[in-house]
């Protein structure tokens, strides 16, 4: 079964993540969510798979964060999943995923329960 990692090379966590996986024999499909991010069905698909709402899995401190005023309690789980696709820098990573399951690593020692 196909180990997917949600990455940015720039980020420590998802470097260590990556590692981590790498040490244990595992060579997961890398998406570089910032290059490629998900679509707003693939991005509710994770959530669902994480057990989290959209704000959960946002980078709050994120300059769009409050540009958007995506704190405001009155928008959908739609309309927060849509600013996440057209801003992916609010995504916080690194994600793995593997079947139904997912795990975001923070730590990165957190996604090997879903292996």
């Amino acid at each position: 079964m196909t180990v997917t990692l949600y990455h940015n090379p720039r980020c420590s966590k998802s470097r260590q993540t990556l590692a981590l996986l790498q040490d244990r024999g595992v060579e997961p499909r890398i998406v570089e969510y910032l290059k490629t991010p998900p679509d707003a069905a693939t991005l509710d698909a994770i959530l669902k798979r994480l057990k989290m709402e959209p704000r959960d899995l946002m980078r709050r401190k994120e300059a769009p964060y409050k540009d958007l005023n995506l704190q405001d309690a009155g928008l959908s789980r739609s309309a927060l999943i849509a600013a996440m696709v057209e801003h992916p820098i609010l995504i916080e990573r690194p994600i793995v995923t593997k079947g139904s399951k997912a795990a975001l690593g923070r730590p990165p020692e957190s996604v090997l329960e879903i292996l």
